[in-house]
């Protein structure tokens, strides 16, 4: 029985990278949300330049499930070299679009799938002389044929191809051809519309659709960032092009027209976080962007703000690793790394946002932070958010709000003959006062090193003065858990002695899992992490529950393991469902992992029978 749905159905596009295709994808999963209908696009694309598979998922959802669903209910396969994997992928019942140019074998479709053939290449060929032209315009020509079979409003698309190609008159009615050169075959040649359809709506709301890595960059601008040093790497190299983007547009004084802001591509990754560090020791606001390769070339200058107490801001878009891994593939792989990097005895401080709106607000608050606590600050995006488009809440900014610029010895302060040491703690939260460089021509100079000192900067190796550094350091860290952005935690519908503790991306996937278990009987109880360290309340969320699931992409459980060493809890107690082929989670992935666990607690083993 063919699928019947409508506004609530993955449908998934099989191309071969530098086909042109993402364009053509793209302006499909952007004509969906024109009419109102919320939906979720991942890219999923090769480290290489051109030749490789690459797909492109949209997640159609009116209820707004935004997370990766699992299966595909719509195949668009342009690609023969994924064909078998593309075909055994789809949902029985669900449907597959292919260019029918040249006729395949029986054998290589299913007979619980409606099959339908369009001959895109033939009709490209019949309008077009030009390879490339045949090439792009064939891209097109599928997108006026799903415009049909889906029932979708066809002026939203032609609408966004008149943005696209505005004041460029002949390319845009060379694309409208296309559309309609793919509309008007099927018309005439196919049944439609098809079982799955898309019907204008109004569930989109207010809410805005942005890349993460663009979110992040506008919260550097709006936390007041002024120096971003960086070196080119994947996923991360977007983040600090928006950021060029978005300084040229607002840190540029409308009288002198000179540039308020410093970007520079360092020599590599050692060289940005050096600069990111003596930018951010000498007042100024400063970050880099980089991913995990980039995390673990950068350990020995970590090492040096965290001991030294200088602020930085790292944003770390995560993908696969070890070593060059899987470049373009998402995952949660960095957590570990980069909460204990460098050597020694080091703790850091990590955010993980959700979506893009959240990506923008912590990469707000982070510079409070790094100015507050003195210290390096991560970002935890993934490729997931911040290479892909995101349905999200409006960005949101208070004017009035005014930087957290921490402890900061001022000359008037100085002047009066306030005490001062730069590693005194004279509060009792572990924070010491600074000094800007120059801010007074005979008082509060220290030397900053990266070797032993005593409470005024004065060199020393005595044990008991460096163990006093050492403690002093992990009251700071105590001070940052009533600092940082607090867990959410949400009840099931029925009491429960079960919980489950996820964060970052997970997130979307989680909220439709939820959905799904309670729908089989099994509630769990839920907290999402967003900061380490960890504030007391996931010690309490754990202890209130006899079993509590970690969900995590990665391996190793690192969340969990972080849990554990900071918490002191029993591993036992905490179950790990992991996910790292590179993908993103899936809802159906969640809610079937956790239901076989929570199928095997409730089965009660056979007493042995004593005779």
């Amino acid at each position: 029985m063919p699928l019947q749905s409508v506004n609530d159905f993955v449908i998934r596009f099989a191309n071969v990278n530098g086909s042109g295709s993402a364009s053509a994808n793209e302006m499909f999963a952007r004509a969906v949300l024109r009419m109102g209908i919320p939906c979720a696009p991942r890219n999923i694309f090769p480290s290489n330049i051109q030749g490789l598979p690459t797909w492109y998922e949209v997640r159609i959802s009116e209820a707004g499930h935004l997370g990766a669903r699992g299966g595909t209910d719509f195949m668009v396969a342009m690609n023969p070299q994924t064909w078998d994997k593309d075909v055994a992928g789809i949902e029985p019942g669900g449907y597959l679009m292919y260019d029918s140019t040249k006729p395949l074998p029986a054998s290589k479709f299913r007979d619980d799938i409606t099959v339908i053939g369009v001959p895109l290449t033939a009709i490209a060929n019949r309008e077009y002389s030009e390879p490339r032209q045949r090439q792009l315009f064939k891209n097109i020509i599928y997108l006026g044929a799903l415009s049909v079979l889906l029932d979708m409003d066809v002026g939203e698309i032609e609408k966004l191809i008149a943005e696209q190609y505005k004041g460029k008159e002949k390319l845009f009615d060379a694309n409208k051809h296309a559309l309609h050169l793919g509309r008007d075959w099927v018309m005439l040649n196919l049944e439609h519309p098809i079982g799955l359809r898309l019907k204008r709506s109004n569930k989109v709301g207010d809410r805005i659709f942005m890349e993460g890595n663009a979110a992040a960059a506008l919260g550097a601008v709006y936390g007041g960032a002024t120096v971003c040093a960086w070196y080119p790497i994947t996923p991360s190299s977007s983040l600090a092009e928006a950021f060029t983007r978005y300084c040229n547009r607002l840190r540029v004084d409308s009288d002198t027209k000179r540039n308020k802001f410093a970007i520079v591509q360092a020599e590599d990754e050692l060289a940005s976080i050096g600069i990111v560090i003596g930018a951010g020791w000498n007042g100024a606001r400063a970050f880099t962007a980089t991913s995990g390769p980039g995390i673990s070339l950068m350990q020995e200058f970590l090492g040096l703000a965290y001991f030294a107490e200088i602020p930085a801001v790292v944003f770390d878009v995560q993908r696969a690793g070890p070593s060059t891994g899987m470049p373009t593939r998402t995952q949660q792989t960095d957590i570990l790394s980069c909460a204990y990097a460098s050597h020694g005895d080091t703790k850091h401080i990590l955010l993980f946002p959700e979506d893009p709106a959240e990506t923008f607000e912590f990469g707000a608050i982070s510079f409070d932070l790094a100015d507050r606590l003195q210290s390096p600050v991560f970002v935890m995006i993934d490729l997931d958010i911040g290479m892909n488009h995101r349905l999200c809440r409006p960005l949101a900014w208070d004017d009035a709000r005014k930087y957290d610029r921490g402890k900061v010895m001022t000359a008037a302060a100085l002047e009066a003959g306030k005490e001062f040491g730069r590693y005194l703690d004279v509060d009792g939260d572990g924070i010491p006062y600074r000094t800007y460089p120059g801010t007074h021509p005979t008082k509060g100079a220290f030397f900053t090193r990266g070797t032993s000192r005593d409470r005024y900067a004065r060199y020393t190796e005595d044990g008991a003065a460096y163990a006093d550094n050492m403690q002093r350091l992990l009251r700071k860290f105590e001070t940052a858990k009533d600092l940082v952005p607090r867990p959410l935690l949400a009840n099931a519908e029925k009491p429960t002695k079960y919980g489950v503790i996820y964060f970052g991306s997970t997130s979307p996937a989680m909220d439709e899992a939820i959905q799904i278990l309670e729908a089989n009987g099994q509630h769990l109880d839920r907290m999402r992490v967003r900061a380490f360290p960890f504030h007391s309340s996931v010690s309490s969320f754990i202890a209130d529950h006899d079993f509590v699931f970690v969900v995590e992409q990665n391996r190793d459980a690192q969340l969990r393991s972080l849990i554990v060493n900071e918490c002191s809890i029993d591993p036992v107690r905490l179950v790990p469902i992991l996910h790292y082929d590179g993908t993103p989670i899936t809802a159906r992935y969640i809610a079937r992992s956790i239901g076989e666990h929570l199928d095997a607690l409730k089965v009660t083993p056979l007493r042995k029978v004593v005779s």
